[in-house]
């Protein structure tokens, strides 16, 4: 195991908002070169791993390269319930059968970070093994360690509770099913984003209860923007690790420059003095533009290649700063069922919805051959020609969702 100054450092430092009980005592352990069993959960509650997963995941590698034991948890079980983390209603429950299909690829996508094979893999483990298990008499004997005062204080219950809104027994028990996958893997430390915090001191407190042992947790920040706002997601798209090459490199890129030097930071090894350097020059009034490209392209590699971010990045200068179309663009046929501008973005698969064709051109999300689509009434079709402001377009036509999204719309 490397136990060099540097490598502790960084990982009790870069990427981390808070250790408890404390940095100091876990750096301590680790000193002794002692092997910890570290993990970090997701639930299934939707089909991809995003960027905001990233942190996390590259916090997982670091621990797996310095030779601890990583654990990889799928949250089957908790997934069917929902963390209600953040969430001012009840969830709604998802069935076994969901979550196992939001499940199916969770290792595929997670293996753009860490190691699944090889030396000191990563070990993949599903909650139900023992969640599912547990017998009404087991379950009653262990949440006798959680009391109610301690759940009710969350904050979202009691935003919940002067609004007077429900509150479920099982969101009610999540803690305590989340804190019990610690004592059931005997767990050293738990890694996961600021918003787990009580979910994980949880798991602490039981630890110490149920096995008189001490669990160090690892709080991730969240990658947000300047404002406070989650980010991941641009015109309705979320930033998926496993998006195509061309399409990840161009959601990098509409980011805010706000968040540069935070995904230097918490998603690459950039040098530390480095993504300083970066933070600084950004301040001085340097272009952010020519350090996002940096981003985009280091970022791309990492979760595909370099072959593969190079193409990306001409490919994004080509279309978007030379005003080319992309090489490949898929085509939709203009038919005479088509009755409004709405409803060629639905089915053209630009939108899910009617509603979401409405909101994408309010946040001016749409374009036309290039041109910001401000109000759906300035493009009408008829008999399978679509006009602008009642003049036929002419020549091609090629719709543009966002950063990334183009169709071309042939008669």
């Amino acid at each position: 195991m490397n136990l060099s100054m540097d490598n502790i450092d960084e990982l009790l430092t870069r990427g981390v908002e808070k250790i408890y009980p404390s940095k100091e005592a876990l750096e301590t352990v680790l000193r002794t070169g002692k092997k910890l069993r570290i993990y970090q959960g997701f639930d299934p509650t939707a089909p991809e791993l995003h960027l905001g997963h990233m942190i996390g995941l590259r916090k997982l590698r670091q621990w797996q390269d310095l030779g601890h034991e990583v654990i990889f948890l799928i949250g089957d079980f908790t997934g069917m319930i929902g963390d209600p983390s953040g969430k001012d209603k009840t969830r709604i429950p998802l069935t076994r059968e969901q979550v196992l299909l939001n499940a199916k690829t969770y290792q595929e996508q997670a293996r753009r970070v860490l190691r699944f094979s090889g030396e000191n893999p990563v070990q993949l483990k599903f909650n139900s093994t023992w969640l599912g298990k547990l017998s009404a008499e087991e379950l009653l004997r262990l949440t006798s360690n959680l009391t109610y005062q301690q759940v009710i204080e969350r904050d979202m219950f009691q935003k919940r509770l002067e609004k007077k809104m429900d509150i479920s027994l099982v969101e009610f028990f999540y803690p305590f099913m989340q804190g019990y996958d610690s004592v059931a893997m005997d767990i050293d430390v738990e890694v996961g984003g600021s918003d787990q915090l009580f979910n994980m001191m949880t798991g602490r407190d039981l630890m110490r209860k149920l096995k008189k042992k001490e669990k160090f947790v690892m709080t991730t920040p969240l990658l947000t923007d300047s404002s406070g706002r989650k980010i991941g997601k641009t015109t309705g798209n979320i930033i998926t690790l496993t998006a195509p090459a061309n399409d990840f490199y161009g959601l990098i890129m509409s980011l805010g420059d706000d968040v540069i030097v935070r995904c230097f930071e918490y998603l690459t090894d950039l040098p530390l003095d480095e993504v300083n350097e970066i933070r600084e020059k950004i301040k001085k009034g340097e272009n952010p533009m020519v350090y996002k490209k940096k981003l985009a392209r280091k970022l791309t590699a990492m979760l595909n290649s370099e072959a593969s971010a190079e193409e990306a990045e001409k490919e994004f200068e080509r279309v978007h700063q030379k005003g080319q179309i992309p090489e490949q663009v898929s085509i939709f046929k203009l038919s005479n069922k088509i009755t409004d501008f709405y409803d060629l973005l639905v089915k053209s698969q630009i939108a899910s919805s009617r509603g979401e064709a409405k909101r994408l051109i309010e946040q001016r999300a749409i374009k036309v051959n290039g041109k910001t689509v401000k109000n759906s009434w300035d493009y009408k079709i008829s008999q399978g020609t679509i006009m602008e402001n009642s003049q036929p377009i002419t020549g091609g036509i090629t719709i543009q969702k966002g950063p990334t999204k183009f169709i071309k719309i042939e008669s």
